[in-house]
């Protein structure tokens, strides 16, 4: 289990920091005191914002890393585009000082997060706590962030390695992470972006290593987090006190 747990650690890492490479964590990254555990993970604020455009957070681990750019590039001209990401997990004890630190860079227009693929190893999160976990998480968002539109994003399904069919071990855990997300985030009224159900129907566009997927993956995710971002902008917009 040991040596599996190294074998994903390193995977992810990959994952995450190749397309990152040339890049260092965004300019308030060490200023902010971020466990970000790596050269890939941390706060990278958009470059060159425009003060006159909304402002949006990404939220998520290697997967959105995956789309991020995309997202940054069709929002562009619309968008001021600011990521965190994070390999911190629920239990971690720094998830909620980390987030905390985030969202005071704002304040944000949108918020879409997720950071769920890294909470199904076991032992991981102690038994029973991922619900009072997620809502405490859930819950930092809103006392920090409280004039922000957020979506939360479905993890994506994990794969068997080298192949396409559902990891019978892994996937049945974010499946049943999904669920308990799905219910705490509609409970506040917060919109559901489903990755999930995106990724189950183009399994072809997934990558060998389980959790990542091809660019064209990666570009039809972006897809989707944007119509939901915009979405959220025009709410946004509608309520949005005149002056």
């Amino acid at each position: 289990m040991k040596r599996y747990s190294e074998f994903l650690k390193t995977i992810l890492w990959l994952g995450l920091v190749l397309p990152w490479i040339g890049l260092a964590a965004g300019p308030t990254d060490n200023a902010l005191g971020l466990h970000s555990d790596g050269p890939a993970w941390g706060f990278y604020p958009a470059t060159k914002p425009d003060p006159s455009l909304p402002r949006v957070l990404l939220v998520g681990d290697s997967v959105m890393n995956g789309y991020r750019a995309d997202v940054s590039r069709l929002l562009a001209g619309k968008a001021n585009v600011d990521i965190w990401a994070t390999g911190l997990h629920l239990a971690h004890e720094q998830l909620i000082p980390d987030l905390v630190k985030v969202l005071q860079q704002g304040p944000y227009d949108v918020i879409h997060f997720n950071i769920g693929l890294h909470d199904w190893p076991e032992g991981r999160i102690p038994p029973g706590q991922y619900e009072p976990l997620l809502r405490r998480y859930v819950a930092t968002y809103m006392s920090n962030a409280p004039s922000a539109k957020l979506i939360w994003a479905s993890s994506t399904p994990v794969r068997v390695k080298g192949g396409i069919s559902l990891d019978p071990k892994i996937n049945p855990v974010i499946l049943r992470q999904n669920e308990i997300a799905a219910c705490v985030v509609k409970a506040h009224g917060i919109p559901i972006n489903d990755l999930y159900t995106l990724g189950a129907d183009n399994l072809a566009l997934a990558r060998g290593d389980q959790f990542h997927w091809t660019p064209e993956g990666a570009h039809l995710m972006a897809e989707q987090v944007v119509r939901h971002i915009a979405t959220a902008m025009e709410i946004q917009s509608a309520t949005k006190p005149k002056h």
